[in-house]
């Protein structure tokens, strides 16, 4: 047996957070139209949502972090919370938050302010919190991650990586989960498959 811990990659907004269904609310009293014309049928960056028309996807980003402090406000995603806090108790496993939420320059105390008071509020545990847009350089066993670009990237450096299915990634290969149900399963699956190689 190795002393070693086996290292999940969390990605917070849509893998943990509902970071569409939180910024949808902002996104229609920015644009100054109603919600429900906001389509939930999304491709990264929203410009479903025609934003361009608005100042663009950053100027609605920066106004929701500061305005409306987003990252302390959005809901979780179905079942995430608990089923994190199911996954704290295997012993082995270490659970490592990745997050590219210093997006944009000048509010990045706000960012991270925001986002562990949200963590504690929800009772999501987690060992570290990494602010990196490059999340292959963190190093984890196992990523959870939702953005096409981010897990094509860390499937091309050979990193394993479980697509969290939103609109945006439907076109991705497996593995894949759909909810915190199936996520808990396949995470439990491959620390039982680790444990037994170490």
């Amino acid at each position: 047996m190795t002393d070693r811990q086996f290292v999940l990659g969390v990605d917070l907004d849509g893998v943990v957070a509902d970071f569409a269904r939180g910024l949808k609310p902002i996104a229609a009293e920015w644009l100054g139209v109603p919600e429900a014309s906001l389509t939930d049928e999304i491709s990264y960056g929203f410009a479903e949502w025609r934003l361009d028309d608005a100042g663009g996807y950053d100027a609605l980003h920066r106004f929701a972090v500061k305005e409306r402090e987003l990252f302390a406000r959005l809901p979780p995603l179905d079942g995430a919370p608990a089923a994190l806090r199911r996954l704290d108790t295997i012993p082995e496993l270490r659970i490592r938050i990745i997050t590219h939420r210093l997006y944009i320059h000048w509010f990045h105390r706000e960012a991270i302010q925001q986002t562990t008071a949200w963590l504690e509020k929800h009772g999501i545990p987690y060992w570290d919190l990494c602010f990196m847009r490059d999340k292959a350089a963190v190093g984890a066993d196992l990523y959870l991650e939702d953005n096409p670009a981010n897990i094509e990237s860390l499937r091309a450096t050979g990193h394993e990586t479980i697509v969290v299915v939103n609109p945006t990634n439907r076109h991705l290969p497996g593995p894949r989960a759909s909810g915190w149900a199936e996520i808990e399963q396949l995470v439990r699956q491959r620390v039982a498959t680790w444990r037994d190689g170490a």
